[in-house]
């Protein structure tokens, strides 16, 4: 009897049990929870909203859209629209001027050690030749590529690629120059017409004075003379009170001690610097001139006693071997010396001088001081640009202005840079 309490006491008690484990494990139904969409996608105006402003410059990677994404919006002026559209004309020219630089310097290379390499490989047949060895197959030969570094060094020197790939080198910097100048009048001030149309009057300038066609259009490469570089506009846009930043004075920031000291800064430039660089770039041209024509002429010459051969006693193979050492030695000092690149480095510095000088005399000409840009700021600019110190540029003046009291030659330059 008692066993049996005891049984059934546990089974109760294991019923009990299992009921409690199932009531543990049951979990309540949680109600559903809508989660609302995050949008990934905003206008452009939207995302660029700065300060309280619109940024109109888009953030999307097509840049091609860029004028059209900024016309979309109707607070723009036009002329923040139009210098945007001149901002990637400069852009592109940029690249442009870049890579077909980096071409013509494959050129330069290319064409050099091509024609030295056929030139020397002439000479060693002709002395072969020379020397009573072989015939009438090796003074062919020769004759057939002297011939050939004939065509190919009159072709070379026409187009100078040394000189090429220094033009678009300047390009290069300019354009470069003048895009940081666009973007600066975008991010710190509200442009005007007449910064659109000086905008693209420089790139028009630019365009004219480094093209990059060589058949037409192609700079002379054996000028008369040296006739400095000019890439800017000559009727420059003159900066109004209007452009300018920062408390006007009584009298912009000029007074007579500057203005004196302005023109002994230019009587400096055109007495030494700009001088001395055409002295220089005269001097270069008329190497590479007599450089020019002395490598085809050798070569010919060359290309001549090659022809001649054996049949007078070896003295044509002779004068074809030294001719065509004489020609790859020219070729080497005009070409891989790049004397047309001196030039054209002069030429460019002659023409920074020329821009430093009309800007000057430009400014000074204006009569009302009002019209003129910041003096204080233009002294700066172009203590910058000759790369001295304020205190340099007046104790530069300083000296000038002694000198020619004096009656004797200054012996500094305007330009510390080069």
């Amino acid at each position: 009897m008692a066993s049996l309490q005891a049984s059934s006491f546990l089974v109760s008690s294991s019923s009990s049990s299992s009921k409690q484990i199932h009531a543990a494990i049951l979990v309540p139904k949680l109600p559903s929870i809508r989660v609302p969409k995050v949008p990934t996608k905003k206008s452009h105006l939207e995302l660029n909203t700065r300060d309280g402003y619109i940024n109109t410059v888009p953030t999307e990677k097509n840049v091609d859209n860029r004028t059209t994404l900024i016309q979309e919006s109707s607070s723009v002026p036009m002329a923040t629209v139009q210098l945007y559209a001149i901002l990637e004309a400069v852009a592109d020219r940029v690249e442009m001027h870049k890579n077909i630089g980096e071409q013509r310097e494959n050129w330069n290379a290319l064409l050099l050690n091509s024609i030295n390499m056929i030139t020397l490989t002439a000479a060693t047949m002709a002395g072969v030749t020379a020397t009573g060895g072989a015939g009438v197959g090796l003074d062919l030969a020769s004759t057939v590529l002297f011939s050939a570094a004939t065509g190919m060094l009159v072709l070379m020197n026409k187009i100078q690629p040394s000189q090429l790939v220094e033009e678009q080198r300047n390009a290069t910097r300019l354009f470069k120059q003048l895009q940081s100048h666009i973007e600066t009048l975008l991010a710190v001030g509200s442009p005007s017409k007449e910064d659109t149309k000086d905008a693209m009057k420089k790139v028009l300038a630019l365009d004219k004075a480094y093209p990059l066609p060589l058949l037409g259009v192609m700079l002379e490469k054996f000028p008369e003379s040296l006739e400095p570089a000019v890439w800017w506009p000559k009727n420059q846009t003159k900066i109004t009170n209007h452009e300018k930043n920062g408390n006007v004075e009584s009298n912009n920031g000029w007074t007579e001690e500057l203005e004196m000291e302005m023109r002994e800064v230019v009587e400096v430039i055109k007495r030494k610097d700009s001088e001395d660089y055409d002295r220089l770039g005269n001097q270069a041209l008329k190497i590479n001139k007599v450089l020019a024509k002395s490598g085809p002429l050798l070569t010919g010459i060359a290309a001549l006693g090659s022809l001649m051969g054996s049949s007078h006693g070896h003295w044509g193979a002779i004068v074809a071997a030294v001719a065509g050492a004489l020609a790859s030695a020219v070729n080497t000092f005009e070409h891989g010396g790049q004397v047309g690149m001196v030039f054209e480095m002069y030429r460019n510095n002659a023409g920074f001088f020329k821009l430093v000088q009309e800007s000057i005399e430009s400014t000074l000409d204006e009569s009302d001081v009002e019209k003129r840009e910041n003096g204080e700021l233009f002294e700066m600019k172009v203590a910058l640009q000759l790369g001295r110190s304020l205190s340099q540029l007046r104790d530069l003046a300083k000296k000038s202005s002694y000198s020619r009291i004096e009656g004797s030659p200054i012996d500094e330059c305007a330009s510390k840079l080069f």
